[in-house]
């Protein structure tokens, strides 16, 4: 007679489950399954004494029958019969956490030998739903949203990709290490750049400090405390933190770029250029450096900018690039830059720059570097002029009337530059109205150096005096 399958589990001395017997019984129903290629058979003797594990609330018990369920399946190659499984074990009454993470991470390594596309989606999705709502399994529910996030992404579909990522979010997993946590907003934000969705890109950013790739801000951090959470190892795909420093700021410079942000993006290129693996390779430095030098020029004028232009120029690195060195001192030295001349010059370096992929290319560049060397001027002539023409203006910018107008009239409203113009005279005052303090102060100012004048003239005098003495009295 056929010995039923379906036995009551065996008990140990000690009145637990007996894990031996339980494994032989495992390895009995493998036998049916592959011997005798009754699948349905043996995973109907395993539910039963998956039952009687859960039911005696036994972790280990329920878990090693729940693996052994999804290996039956999994070397059959039945994978219609391993998705029905894995959600009727998911459901099952009083599942226990233990077993339901056992199962998620158990199928997750299915995934890739899957015969088709298709089966792959459907087994990704199911897993995806399983783990949803609990907190046990949220970091392989991230890991499958991923995957299937990517082949959405391959399939040409970058819309559904992006919202099946954005469904997810990870700051707030607290076991999931730092740079996948990283890895998975930077695919976020990429994805939101790759369906135009700007405004998103930005908010999902800004998740991210950049203080999150200093490798000392997690030496600070105390060791978590026995039965706090631990957190779990990076996946093998996830970069290094470096790597994903990169990435970050190559991301903000496409979003900057679609801004024309020219300042934000020297700024990014100026952290991707600190990197230490960069300053280490010349081939990869001097490209960047050439960027930050480019987008600078580009920059309108404020203290920011201004500040990062002295500290760029003080860049030893910069002498292997002197090209650009010069053009950097173009615009610190408080000389009127002639247009024709300065395109001439550096003709074939803003060629090169402005035909390369990527922020800053084409026409608008070449228009904005027009305006920079034009306000740039401007600022120079109110350093030497505190009244001017228009028309002498007008002639040392190389610009008509109307145009001259428009661009100091530009400067004043964005704050760059304090002038007055008066109109029916056709005159330029850059002097700033004072208070009566300012006033007063000038005029302190003025006393005391004339003050110092006058002595240091008594002084010379009586030297003099003193001189020509002594020599009257030789005589």
């Amino acid at each position: 007679m056929e010995e039923d399958s379906t036995a009551p589990m065996e008990r140990s001395k000690k009145g637990g489950i007996d894990y031996e017997a339980l494994d032989r019984d495992i390895e009995k129903q493998r036998a049916v399954a592959l011997e005798g290629k009754k699948l349905d058979v043996a995973i109907e003797a395993l539910l039963n004494l998956e039952k009687q594990a859960r039911l005696a609330a036994d972790i280990t018990g329920t878990r090693k029958v729940v693996i052994a369920i999804m290996q039956l399946c999994y070397e059959a190659r039945a994978w219609k019969t391993l998705i029905e499984q894995i959600l009727v074990l998911s459901k099952r009454r009083s599942q226990l956490k233990q077993a339901v993470s056992a199962l998620v991470q158990h199928a997750m390594q299915y995934i890739n030998d899957t015969p088709d596309l298709e089966t792959r989606i459907e087994l990704i999705e199911t897993l995806s739903n399983v783990s949803a709502g609990k907190i046990y399994v949220e970091i392989e529910r991230a890991r499958l949203i991923r995957k299937l996030a990517k082949i959405k992404e391959e399939q040409g579909q970058i819309a559904e990709a992006a919202e099946l990522m954005q469904e997810v979010a990870v700051e707030t997993f607290g076991a999931m290490a730092k740079t996948e946590k990283i890895a998975f907003i930077l695919e976020q934000v990429r994805l939101c750049l790759d369906r135009k969705d700007y405004m998103r890109a930005q908010i999902l950013s800004r998740k991210i400090s950049p203080r999150a790739f200093n490798p000392e801000a997690d030496k600070d951090k105390k060791k978590p405390k026995e039965g706090e959470n631990m957190v779990e190892a990076p996946g093998p795909d996830v970069p290094s933190l470096p790597e994903l420093k990169r990435i970050y700021y190559e991301l903000l410079i496409r979003y900057y770029s679609h801004k024309q942000d020219y300042l934000e993006i020297c700024r990014s290129y100026q952290a991707i250029y600190e990197t230490a693996s960069v300053k280490e390779d010349p081939s990869q430095w001097i490209p960047v450096l050439r960027k930050i030098c480019w987008n600078l020029v580009l920059a309108p004028h404020e203290s920011m900018q201004s500040s990062l232009l002295s500290s760029t120029l003080e860049d030893k690195r910069l002498s292997e690039l002197p090209k650009f060195r010069a053009l950097l001192k173009h615009f610190v030295t408080m000389e009127v830059i002639r247009w024709t001349d300065f395109l001439e010059e550096y003709k074939d370096e803003l060629e090169q720059e402005t035909k390369s992929p990527g922020e800053g290319h084409g026409n608008r560049a070449m228009e904005d570097l027009f305006l920079r060397v034009i306000e740039h001027n401007i600022l120079v002539v109110s350093k030497y002029y505190s009244r001017i023409t228009l028309k002498r203006l007008s002639e040392l910018l190389c610009l008509t009337f109307q145009e001259t107008e428009k661009h100091l009239s530009d400067m004043v409203v964005s704050k760059a530059l304090k002038a007055k113009v008066d109109r029916p005279a056709a005159v330029v005052s850059f002097q700033s109205k004072q208070d009566s303090h300012d006033v007063l102060n000038s005029w302190a100012v003025s006393i005391e150096k004339l003050l110092e004048l006058v002595e240091k003239s008594c002084h010379q005098i009586h030297k003099e005096t003193m001189v020509h003495k002594v020599a009257l009295k030789v005589q």
